[in-house]
């Protein structure tokens, strides 16, 4: 009783497994190697069942060994040329899945190409549209200036020029920061330095800047995402870390860019604040990190509390 009950486990399992592997036959573009696996459970399957009937009705000859040992070759034939292919099919799944990265990287690609394309428009319409009517309201408030004889009015007059002058330094300021006209004309490194400059003329903090590559020009691309990355990195650092020091290295080394950020802050927990099941948590962090990975950059941040933050990033051109 105990033999027909495990046998008929058996089986159930058996057919169990070969339906599930017909049904994946269809997810697997109908891969030959699959098919030949599922060929394979089937014929266990049945071999089981052969098994039981001798079992059920005892006028079945017990002794079917010629037909188990046929059937065990043929099943053993099929898993082996099954698995010998199955290749295949982490191959296809590899394609897919790079597929699937490729498609990501075009759309995020995409949407920093269509950013900065209309921070270029908008800090041209800024420069181009609202500084000259500025310029005209100065010169005309000049004007008045110097015609005026009355003193109240005259210092109306100056306060209000004074105003103008402030307006149009914010206007060049934004539209600057918008699209800096050093990284588009002079390059990766002088558009670096110059950022830094004045960042550090608040004296809030202390940046030191080197660089090997002043002479140099990269991709468009690379150039942008670098110089974004480098400011949020700076942000980050002037926000949350508290820090009196920045350092940044950038050098071109056989055909690699590499930056290197450190700072003397608080520091943070890497593993807590940017990467929650490889998902990063920290959205300057994220698209830190998304920026690099569109022009195929590899980038390493190492933080602790109390230690500061230091990061490396590497791009090949």
């Amino acid at each position: 009783m105990i033999i027909k009950i495990t046998l008929v486990i058996s089986i159930i399992l058996q057919f169990v497994a070969a339906v599930a592997a017909i049904r994946l036959t269809r997810v697997t573009k109908y891969n030959l190697s699959w098919i030949l696996i599922t060929a394979g459970f089937l014929l266990m399957a049945v071999l089981r069942l052969i098994e039981l009937m001798p079992v059920l009705d005892e006028k079945i000859p017990i002794d079917m060994s010629l037909v188990y040992t046929w059937i065990g070759l043929f099943t053993s034939l099929l898993f082996s040329i099954g698995v010998l292919l199955i290749r295949r099919i982490f191959n296809f799944i590899k394609k897919v899945e790079q597929s699937r990265r490729e498609a990501e990287k075009r759309i995020v690609n995409a949407i920093i190409q269509t950013e900065e394309k209309e921070r270029r428009r908008f800090a041209k319409d800024l420069h181009d549209g609202l500084g000259p009517l500025l310029s005209t309201v100065k010169l005309s408030v000049s004007t008045l200036n110097e015609m005026e004889e009355n003193p109240d009015k005259k210092h109306i007059i100056q306060n209000a020029d004074l105003l103008i002058n402030e307006s149009i330094k914010s206007i060049k300021e934004i539209s600057n920061n918008l699209s800096p006209h050093i990284l588009n004309n002079f390059g990766l490194a002088s558009a670096l330095k110059n950022f830094s400059n004045k960042i550090g003329e608040s004296k809030a903090i202390n940046i030191n800047f080197e660089s090997n590559a002043f002479n140099h020009r990269f991709d468009e691309n690379i150039e942008v995402i670098l110089y974004r990355v480098t400011c949020e990195l700076i942000n980050n650092t002037l926000k949350h870390a508290n820090a009196k020091n920045i350092d940044i290295a950038m050098t071109l080394q056989q055909k690699c860019i590499i930056i290197s950020y450190s700072d003397d802050g608080v520091g943070f927990d890497v593993n807590e604040i940017i990467y929650d099941n490889a998902t990063p948590k920290g959205m300057g962090y994220a698209n830190i990190i998304s920026r690099i990975n569109t022009i195929k950059g590899k980038i390493d941040i190492d933080s602790h509390k109390d230690t500061g933050t230091k990061v490396l990033i590497r791009v090949k051109l």
